[in-house]
């Protein structure tokens, strides 16, 4: 089979410290993230959820469609609502966010550092991370929760009226300003079970620390997986870069800014297929693939792309083992004390350009709180405004001794 690129994967590669095999000295302006030792847990467990999430996604979609998922989006929403479960549903989250053996404070603490890392890494790269935790008004939501929130996740909350007109916009509004205009209507609707939504928001913005001529970007031929063939815009470039090969795949490295952002691009060769490279794509070969880069001339040849993509992800968590959280067996007492709520959903919407500047990315992504059906009010409400059928009945023989419809109800004395 002809060889496919995998454009679907843009890895955003961040460690605790430089490695041995960068290939360049930092430039002006490079700054390595400083985090406390156990923050390494923390990273290796969001990797892992990161890569185990994206198999199941790519492997729930055709072959043919584009996939592009932010797992740092994911994770910072889920963990924010992760801070509202208790007791099972609190274990199982941590499980699925193969979250390591630490404290809550430890495990936010290490998010929060993180978050900020990440978006002061580079200031040639404009990376902007954004939270937001938005409820209905009359809902009674735990302070506690709120203020954790707040205080390791900078989120924003607001109480709003679910039931005005303008309620959505306000929200997707937040998320459309958060993501520089790239992500729109993330909320398609605010159902009446809806009590609370959890967002988190990232935008990226990074140029190549080696940009691609755009004189030398010509049209080419992209063989696509049923065998057929399109012309693509290819951009060309012929430089010293990050590079690694094995018997599965070519793989090169571009950075952005001062290089504490990088794009991994992997090239699967010898007929094999981008599936071959997720099924080999474990945390532990990841790491090694990553550390197996050395400086090289390359000439790569790229194509242009852009795309945005969209994935409800309630099957594939609960298949990664926290389904009780979708359940009427859900535990969110630390949202609100009464309980009986769970996640309606969980939805991701994110977009990528990339051209011979550098890169241009978003995600968005929603957690949707909402009572379960134990608390759902039983009162049945009729309201007779319109025609209506009545019957009179002897009740101890069921006879029908009247019958009649209503379609204009009069009343005189």
């Amino acid at each position: 089979m002809n060889r496919i690129l995998i454009f679907a994967l843009l890895a955003i590669t961040v460690s605790c410290k430089k490695s041995e095999t960068d290939i360049v000295d930092p430039q002006p302006g490079y700054k390595a993230i400083d985090l406390p030792a156990k923050a390494e847990m923390i990273i290796s467990s969001s990797n892992n959820f990161g890569l185990e999430i994206f198999q199941k996604i790519v492997g729930d979609e055709p072959v043919s469609m584009n996939v592009f998922i932010s797992p740092t989006s994911l994770s910072l929403a889920l963990s924010m609502t992760w801070n509202g479960a208790a007791g099972k549903t609190k274990d199982s989250m941590a499980y699925a966010l193969r979250l390591p053996l630490l404290s809550d404070s430890q495990i936010n603490s290490i998010n929060q550092e993180l978050m900020h890392g990440l978006i002061t890494a580079d200031p040639v790269v404009n990376l902007t991370i954004a939270n937001s935790i938005w409820y209905r008004q009359e809902f009674e939501v735990e302070q506690n929760f709120i203020q954790v929130n707040r205080d390791y996740y900078d989120a924003e909350v607001s109480a709003l009226d679910f039931t005005a007109s303008n309620a959505r916009d306000l929200i997707n509004n937040w998320v459309e300003n958060k993501t520089n205009g790239k992500i729109k209507d993330l909320i398609d609707e605010i159902k009446p079970t809806d009590l609370m939504y959890l967002i988190d928001a990232i935008y990226f913005k990074g140029t190549w620390k080696i940009a691609f001529d755009k004189d030398k970007t010509a049209d080419a031929l992209f063989t696509l997986s049923d065998g057929n063939q399109k012309t693509v815009q290819m951009m060309n470039m012929k430089d010293t870069i990050g590079y690694f090969e094995n018997d599965l795949f070519q793989a090169a490295e571009l950075e952005y800014g001062t290089g504490n952002f990088s794009m991994i691009v992997l090239l699967p060769k010898n007929n094999h297929v981008p599936g071959d490279i997720l099924s080999e794509m474990t945390p532990e070969n990841w790491q090694n693939w990553i550390s197996s880069f050395s400086a090289h001339e390359v000439g790569i040849k790229l194509p242009k792309f852009k795309f945005d993509y969209d994935k409800k992800l309630n099957d594939i968590l609960t298949e990664m083992g926290m389904g009780i959280a979708f359940s009427d067996n859900a535990d969110f007492t630390r949202i609100n004390s009464g309980g009986n709520l769970l996640i309606d959903l969980v939805k991701q919407k994110t977009f990528v350009d990339v051209n011979e500047e550098g890169t241009e990315a978003a995600a968005a992504t929603v957690v949707v709180v909402a009572p379960t059906a134990i608390i759902l009010d039983s009162t049945k409400y009729m309201s007779v405004d319109h025609p209506f059928i009545f019957a009179i009945r002897e009740k101890s023989t069921n006879s029908i001794v009247f019958l009649g419809r209503v379609a204009d109800p009069e009343y005189s004395e």
